[in-house]
């Protein structure tokens, strides 16, 4: 799939997560700020480096840019851990990992809000980026805050990476 389908229904939430209604993503990303819950999952290394995927061009949101190790909606019907699980699946293979509960806040730029439930582990197994990905790598933590600031990365994962690690 090298486009978004705009008619995948999302759960639309209050900021507590309790759900509330549905939208499609393209009600969600049309500037609506129709409250909406993803996750996010931070994938390091024994070494202390973090897995960053690259988006691919095709996507609508930041494309092009390097973002978070795993990043995905919950689907209409899911609950969190569901998404998570489904997500870090698709996205790199991996199944076999112990998530560890970061934060939960609040995103919103000029296209979309979306509640925001952050995961990281650490995994040394083999990942294998999907086609919904332009690849991805580990990167040093040294690397990360030269390249912050400078269009590389998303503002969302610029923002969370704060609160994930020390800066």
């Amino acid at each position: 799939m090298n486009y978004d389908n705009n008619q995948e229904m999302f759960p639309l939430v209050d900021e507590q997560g309790n759900i509330i209604g549905a939208a499609t993503r393209g009600e969600c990303h049309n500037g609506s700020k129709l409250l909406h819950p993803v996750i996010h999952l931070h994938v390091f290394n024994s070494k202390g480096e973090l897995y960053l995927q690259k988006r691919p061009e095709w996507k609508d949101i930041q494309p092009g840019k390097w973002d978070t190790s795993v990043g995905g909606h919950v689907d209409l019907g899911e609950n969190v851990e569901m998404a998570l699980k489904r997500e870090v699946r698709e996205e790199l293979g991996i199944t076999d990992f112990v998530p560890e509960t970061i934060i939960r806040y609040v995103f919103e730029s000029a296209r979309e809000k979306e509640l925001v439930f952050v995961y990281k582990t650490v995994y040394d197994g083999e990942i294998q980026p999907s086609n919904e990905l332009d690849g991805g790598r580990f990167w040093g933590i040294d690397q990360i805050k030269e390249s912050i600031g400078k269009e590389v990365f998303t503002p969302n994962f610029e923002e969370e990476i704060e609160k994930v690690i020390e800066l």
